[in-house]
């Protein structure tokens, strides 16, 4: 992506009003999803954070915070590692939503339902922050983005959102520079 492409995502933020999608950070393996026999509410059962992706948490933040970006609401997967990447931003009191979880079963879109909603209603006046899972980004704009990767989406009035989500009618502003 050009540079340029980063500082106008970056000026969406700024601006408000959009929302920052955020993929967790590195959490090794990458893809592949967490070990057989994880329990959501025991971390040592799943795939967490490296220092990479602490400091890829840590560094976002920071970026958030020296670019003047207001988040008025930051909303993550209950999954360990989005939790701790939301947690490590250090933007603002961190909300669990299952909206941010990967429907496993394509068949099954309530929660894929939910984050459209949740992303088309979003008018601000801030930025709204959520950090969630490649598949879970994937129904919704089409693309897997990278471990700490940024897509900034600003929401339209009656947002169209066509069949699972492939194509869906946004404006993608870019992915901002891990």
């Amino acid at each position: 992506m050009a540079a340029d492409d980063s500082k106008e995502a970056l000026a969406a933020l700024v601006n408000g009003g959009h929302v920052a999608l955020i993929r967790h950070g590195n959490a090794p393996p990458g893809y592949g999803g967490d070990p057989p026999g994880f329990k959501i509410d025991d971390c040592t059962t799943q795939r967490n954070l490296d220092e990479v992706g602490r400091q890829q948490a840590k560094a976002l933040g920071e970026s958030f915070r020296n670019h003047g970006v207001r988040v008025d609401r930051i909303r993550s997967s209950p999954w360990c590692r989005c939790m701790e990447t939301a947690h490590l931003m250090a933007v603002g009191p961190v909300e669990s939503s299952w909206a941010l979880v990967p429907d496993m079963n394509p068949n099954a879109t309530a929660r894929l339902l939910e984050l459209k909603e949740m992303v088309s209603a979003w008018r601000g006046p801030g930025t709204l922050v959520l950090v969630t899972h490649a598949l879970t980004v994937r129904p919704l704009i089409g693309i897997l983005p990278d471990q700490g990767e940024t897509v900034v989406l600003k929401p339209t009035p009656r947002q169209i959102w066509f069949g699972s989500g492939m194509g869906a009618r946004h404006s993608l502003l870019e992915a901002l520079a891990k």
